[in-house]
């Protein structure tokens, strides 16, 4: 490992995925039963579309979301459903699932278009419409649906489109092995993203250490004879966070808390590129991504295609199975990735990689016994987003909210590296998510009590309108029995 300070910041680490990459892309047979969890990892939870009992054909939908943060769930299987119940899932406490027996038969739905979508013919708003209905989303790992990302990028005039190649975390490949099989794929669905987007340029940036990627999409971006360039990056992780791609690429900096889109740049990864250009080409929604099945706890590393809601396990059987000791079931690469507690949870699509870890994988970590911090700097030296993360982490252990959002814990990107270089052995990046949680639990408290408090003056007030109607109502009441003419009501006066 070796630190570099241009990026800024960042690390240069051990890829452990080269040879992995160069494999052929292996099609995963569809499982028996599938399970499709209703939080696909953008931590929204869809609706179901179907119940027990229907009848579901590839490309129906099965579920909804109720707002614009999440993708619509298509079956990739014909078949039944026979559950809609709570399983373990990528997140903590598991979730809702809509499990599906398939048939067997892969009947197609017979609401989906025949043949290639002439996105040309589409305006550009109907266009970013027929890619929310087919479910794509960002499948770099984030899940975040790709027509509310257009949306948003078109109401802002972010005319240029940055498509994410670069992969930079290791043991993760799928993105290098689907540009190399399917380069042409990828511009195809740079071409469509440009037409919804109206984009003026499309750039694809990907990392150096990737040469047969790379020469496979100069080739296809030359065939495609139009303003769709790639540009060559270091291999610096978190080289591939968003942010710091787009100061890579651009030399413009994100601000703080905003978006790509709020300096003109909208950001798509390379396997959501190919994933439009699949349906472009057939009509059929987003069913399947490719998977990195890796590390020294599976017998051959290598990358799949699977369908959303295939067990994981199923995955690990088309790696060869388990091997050695097996310590943890990662979804994602060894500096991002979240542990699972069974390899029964169904195939999402932010899950890129299944990094099966042995004891000799995660030695360093185990290892590790947390001591005070030494105020070294490291931490901060490698940061790529340039914040103290030892300034963060000394205002988040005092429960200091306003200091922790002074020094940044809104900006961190969760990358690790502040982690991987610690001496101390401080689990930084986890220790600023908790912070998050509760700054966003301080919010919602917030909220709950200003809504009590708005309940509580409303109350008042019509306690006060009532005692202050009694009264004019008594005092009518003592005038008229007194022979008197009732006095005006202030009330109704005009």
């Amino acid at each position: 490992m070796t630190t570099r300070n241009e990026f800024p910041s960042g690390l240069v680490l051990d890829a452990h995925k080269q040879p992995v990459a160069a494999e052929p892309i292996l099609d995963v047979a569809p499982p028996a039963r599938l399970r499709f969890a209703l939080d696909q990892g953008s931590g929204v939870v869809l609706e179901p579309a179907v119940a027990v009992g229907d009848v579901v054909a590839i490309g129906s939908v099965i579920a909804r979301p109720s707002d614009d943060f999440g993708a619509v769930l298509h079956a990739s299987a014909s078949g039944r459903v026979i559950a809609i119940e709570s399983h373990d899932a990528t997140n903590d406490d598991g979730g809702p699932c809509i499990v599906v027996e398939n048939d067997g038969r892969d009947t197609p739905d017979p609401a989906l278009p025949r043949g290639p979508i002439d996105y040309t013919a589409l305006d550009p708003a109907t266009l970013v419409d027929r890619l929310r209905e087919a479910g794509i989303a960002g499948l770099g790992g984030a899940g975040f649906p790709t027509a509310t990302k257009l949306a948003t990028a078109r109401a802002r005039s972010a005319r240029r489109l940055l498509l994410n190649g670069a992969e930079c975390e290791p043991w993760i490949c799928c993105d290098d092995a689907l540009m190399r099989a399917e380069a042409d794929d990828v511009v195809l669905g740079g071409r469509v993203l440009m037409r919804a987007l109206e984009a003026e340029s499309c750039v694809i940036a990907i990392e150096d250490d990737k040469p047969a990627a790379i020469d496979a999409l100069r080739a296809a971006a030359q065939s495609a004879a139009d303003t769709i360039t790639v540009e060559i990056v270091p291999a610096v992780y978190p080289q591939g966070a968003e942010r710091q791609l787009v100061t890579a690429v651009f030399g413009v900096e994100v601000p703080a808390r905003g978006l790509p889109a709020d300096v003109g740049v909208t950001c798509q990864n390379v396997a959501t590129a190919a994933a439009v250009a699949r349906w472009a080409r057939s009509g059929v929604p987003l069913v399947t991504r490719v998977v990195t099945v890796t590390g020294s706890g599976v017998s051959r590393p290598l990358n799949v295609r699977a369908r959303f809601g295939t067990p994981l396990a199923t995955l690990v059987e088309a790696a060869g199975g388990y091997r050695g000791e097996p310590l943890r079931l990662i979804a994602g690469g060894n500096m991002t990735g979240r542990a699972l507690a069974t390899d029964e949870v169904g195939l999402t699509k932010s899950i890129n990689t299944l990094f099966v870890a042995t004891h000799q994988d995660l030695a360093a970590r185990l290892a590790a016994v947390e001591v005070a911090c030494i105020r070294c700097g490291n931490c901060a030296d490698v940061c790529p987003a340039g914040l103290l993360p030892q300034e963060i982490h000394r205002t988040a252990l005092a429960r200091d909210a306003d200091g922790a959002v002074r020094f940044g814990v809104w900006d961190c990107i969760d990358c690790g590296c502040c982690d991987y270089v610690c001496p101390s052995q401080i689990p930084l990046a986890l220790r600023f998510r908790e912070a998050r949680e509760w700054l966003r639990e301080r919010d919602r408290a917030a909220a709950r009590a200003a809504v009590a408090r708005t309940r509580h003056e409303r109350r008042e007030r019509r306690l006060q309108e009532a005692v202050a109607a009694e009264q004019r109502a008594f005092d009518v009441a003592r005038q008229q029995a007194r022979g008197e003419s009732a006095p005006t009501d202030p009330g109704t006066a005009t």
